[in-house]
Order: structure tokens, then C-alpha cells, then sequence
């Protein structure tokens, strides 16, 4: 695809690999149109920093020193690469407690961001997504029931979704990644958990926000996109908006399973994908999410971008 709305690097994410620049000329080179620098947020509290983190002996401090780094790196790079690929400069929230709501807002006040990714990887304060074990932990503490944990996943999401509308709404069923079965259908799981799947989806459709195809999956074994054909389904029948990220962590992933995703678009019936876009100086749009245009591209237009030639 000519476009992904989320991405990470080594400089400034320990689990990932290369430089911001390094990617920014790796989607170049594959012929990508608009490429999203998205690094985490940081985190305030001791108790979420990672194993990766604390080896190091990272602290709260150090995250928010790395952010500001980011951020003027980002900003540096796109006057420098704004001649060859549109650039946009956001971050990927991550909703823990009730209080990342004031934390998230407090970097945007201090930020221009073009837009931001929202993202749930915790249930509990516990990742849900870091490893089996620690998936395991939250599982535990909702009582022992993967319909329990998902129901609480779909909660923190929607209070994530209803304070903040994000524009891009990241990997929508992630809690499924360490599960017993991750093909297994949400409805199966209890009226619990889809009537909330259903209500969170309401609520994007709401306020026009994208969901995305995220094609990190495929890197985890599964055969299917984030999120899988139930939930996917479930935003096409109901009017929803899809974008697409390859969520690349180095360089060999920027457009990584991007040739199966167009499969799995096929399959499904999606018939056109949308991606955001700086508005120009002096333009009004009326399609607008965060500080960018909504542009529209059909799938037959899609197959046409030279990506598919490289």
C-alpha cells in the first residue's frame, strides 16, 4: 500500500530497531505517498515501565526526555524529506488508567501533533500484549475468564474512544494476540463482550474516526490483519472507515504483509480505504480528523501506486 499511520524506531523504542530516518527512507524507497512517525507516549508511573526499560534502568523521566527528543527529530525530518513523501508527525497513545486521560492531554497542549493513534495494551495496569505471562496476569486479574478480560479491554477502550477520538483507532482487537484462540469469534464470547465490541464501533462511527488495518499480526503468526473479519465486518456493515499501517518497528517492516492485507481487502469486499493528510496552508477541508484532511483512495486505485511495482 502507499500509505501506513503507524511506526515506531530504534531510536527512540527499545523493542524496535533503526533510525527514524533510516524508516523515513525506507518508505521512500518502497514508494509510499504518507508515512506516520507514531513513538509511544510516555508513561508517569514507575510500575509501567517495561522489562526492556528497567534493564536499562530507565525511568519516567527518561521517557518524556526521549519524547521531546522525538518530537524535534520528527519535525526536523519532515522539513528535510518534505520533497519526496508526506510526513505525518504523531504518537501512539496508550490508555492505562484513568489517569493517562490528563496525561495524553497535557501533550497535546504542549505538541502540535498531527494526529495520534489510540491504543489499548493494558487491562488492569497489565499488558496484554508484551508476553504470554504477562497476558496470563491479566487474565488473573479478572477472575480467570478470557470473557471477563475482553469485556474489560472493550471498557478501557471505550473510555479511551469517548474522551478522546482518536483518529486512527490502533489494532482493535489486540487483547485476542496471547489468547487461547485468537481465530476464535468475539460474538462467541459472550453477549458481554460483543455488545460492547458493538458499542465502541458505534461510537467511532460517531465521529468518522478510521479504523486500521494493521498488518503486525501477520509478524505474530496469525493469518488475518488486525482486526479479524468478525470485527472488520462489523465496521464495513456498519458505514465504517478504514486506513492502513504496517505498525513497522525497523526497516524490513515498513510495507511488511502489505501484499497479503490487499488479499484479505479483496476478501472481504472493502471497496475503498482513506488515509490522512497535513492540510496545505489556506485550505479548508470538510472531511478533517485531528489537524488533517480525510482523502479517499478505491481499491482499483490502490493496485495502480507504484509500491506494487518495487
Amino acid at each position: 500500500m502507499p500509505f501506513s499511520h503507524h511506526s515506531h524506531s530504534g531510536q527512540f523504542c527499545l523493542h524496535a530497531e533503526d533510525s527514524l530516518e533510516q524508516m523515513i527512507q525506507a518508505a521512500i524507497a518502497k514508494g509510499m505517498i504518507v508515512f506516520s512517525l507514531t513513538e509511544h507516549m510516555p508513561r508517569d508511573c514507575i510500575e509501567d515501565l517495561y522489562p526492556e526499560e528497567t534493564a536499562v534502568h530507565q525511568t519516567p523521566f527518561d521517557l518524556y526526555r526521549n519524547f521531546q527528543d522525538y518530537y524535534n527529530t520528527a519535525l526536523r525530518l519532515r522539513a528535510q524529506y518534505q520533497h519526496l513523501i508526506r510526513l505525518l508527525v504523531g504518537f501512539e497513545l496508550d490508555y492505562i488508567r484513568p489517569s493517562s486521560i490528563d496525561l495524553i492531554r497535557n501533550l497535546q497542549s504542549i505538541y502540535k501533533f498531527d494526529f495520534f493513534v489510540g491504543s489499548v495494551h493494558h487491562v488492569n495496569t497489565i499488558p496484554i500484549d508484551f508476553d504470554r505471562p504477562m497476558y496470563l496476569r491479566a487474565l488473573e486479574s479478572v477472575g480467570g475468564g478470557e470473557d471477563k478480560l475482553f469485556e474489560a479491554y472493550f471498557d478501557a477502550q471505550y473510555e479511551m474512544l469517548t474522551r478522546l477520538k482518536p483518529a486512527v483507532v490502533g489494532h482493535w482487537d489486540l487483547v485476542r494476540l496471547f489468547s487461547e484462540n485468537p481465530a476464535k469469534p468475539l460474538v462467541e464470547y459472550g453477549s458481554g463482550v460483543w455488545d460492547r465490541v458493538v458499542r465502541n464501533v458505534d461510537f467511532v462511527l460517531s465521529y468518522r474516526g478510521l479504523t486500521e488495518l494493521n498488518t503486525a499480526s501477520f509478524r505474530k503468526g496469525w493469518d488475518e490483519p488486525y482486526p479479524r473479519r468478525d470485527l472488520a465486518g462489523l465496521v464495513m456493515a456498519s458505514g465504517g472507515r478504514f486506513t492502513i499501517s504496517d505498525d513497522s518497528h525497523r526497516v524490513s517492516q515498513v510495507g511488511l504483509g502489505y501484499r497479503r492485507l490487499l488479499g484479505y481487502i479483496r476478501d472481504i469486499g472493502l471497496k475503498e480505504v482513506y488515509y490522512l493528510e497535513r492540510l496545505p496552508m489556506g485550505e479548508i477541508a470538510v472531511d478533517v480528523l485531528d489537524a488533517c484532511a480525510v482523502r479517499k483512495m478505491t481499491i482499483d486505485q490502490l493496485t495502480q501506486e507504484r509500491f506494487w511495482e518495487l
